[in-house]
């Protein structure tokens, strides 16, 4: 008798599973709530995955095809103050945040240019008058703002005349510097025309004459004919650009660009 009261004292194993399935049946209300914590889990990996792999197709399409949000920014040109008449700013090299803003100087007609320039476009011109000639700068210093409404406005034009927006942005960027990149910005640039510049015989007088004579004076043809590969920009035979003496001799008798020249 005593064996078996002992017996019954201790649970059978079959008992004490039983025991431990019974302490942790769950109610159907905490098995949704289980079942949709693991989808949500899922669906948030997944999204996480798709996610990643579009910001990585968005990426590489920034670096390669420069196109998109990630497109890298133009790179800054480098210069230092002894030679801030040759820096070079173009499509591929935007103006450094550093580059001062420059001193200028007013032209009778209201347009604007680096004062250290000033000099020698003053000679130039003297010159070309004593030649019979009647020039004057159509386009000088411009603001970042001024670049691009001037964009923005040849834009316009060609979309108006049936291009699409990036045919249009492709074509213009050939004519009108990105706001950022254009020598315009600097101060050193000036589109020298006859004046009135309507008269396509007198504005050819004045372009063969500067071709000629304009780096005697530290001015060159900016984007020469046949370069458009080098500067970024079509052929533009009003568009020139002081850099100085020494510089200015060197470009005009080597029949380079700006972007070839090594001091």
């Amino acid at each position: 008798m005593a064996a078996r009261i002992a017996t019954d004292g201790v649970p059978t194993a079959s008992a004490a599973r039983g025991a431990v399935r019974a302490g942790t049946v769950r109610s159907f209300a905490r098995y949704r709530r289980q079942r949709a914590a693991k989808t949500l889990v899922r669906l948030t990996a997944a999204l996480l995955a798709a996610i990643a792999v579009v910001a990585g197709l968005l990426f590489g399409l920034g670096r390669l095809a420069h196109w998109g949000p990630f497109t890298p920014g133009i790179p800054e040109a480098t210069y230092s103050a002894d030679s801030w008449n040759t820096i070079v700013v173009n499509q591929w090299q935007r103006i450094p945040d550093d580059w001062p803003a420059p001193d200028l100087t007013q032209l009778a007609n209201g347009q604007q240019i680096d004062s250290r320039a000033y000099p020698d476009l003053q000679r130039m011109f003297d010159a070309m008058r004593a030649d019979g000639l009647n020039p004057e700068v159509t386009a000088g210093y411009r603001t970042h703002d001024e670049q691009q409404q001037l964009l923005d406005d040849k834009i316009f034009l060609y979309e108006n005349n049936g291009m699409d927006a990036k045919d249009a942005e492709a074509k213009a960027r050939l004519q009108v510097a990105l706001p950022g990149t254009s020598e315009h910005e600097l101060g050193v640039a000036a589109d020298i025309n006859a004046v009135g510049a309507s008269d396509a015989d007198a504005n050819q007088r004045v372009y063969d004459w500067l071709a000629t004579n304009a780096w005697e004076y530290g001015f060159i043809l900016r984007y020469p004919a046949g370069k458009t590969s080098v500067t970024g920009v079509e052929h533009e035979p009003w568009h020139y650009r002081f850099v100085g003496a020494e510089a200015a001799k060197a470009i005009h008798e080597s029949g380079i660009a700006l972007e070839e020249y090594q001091p």
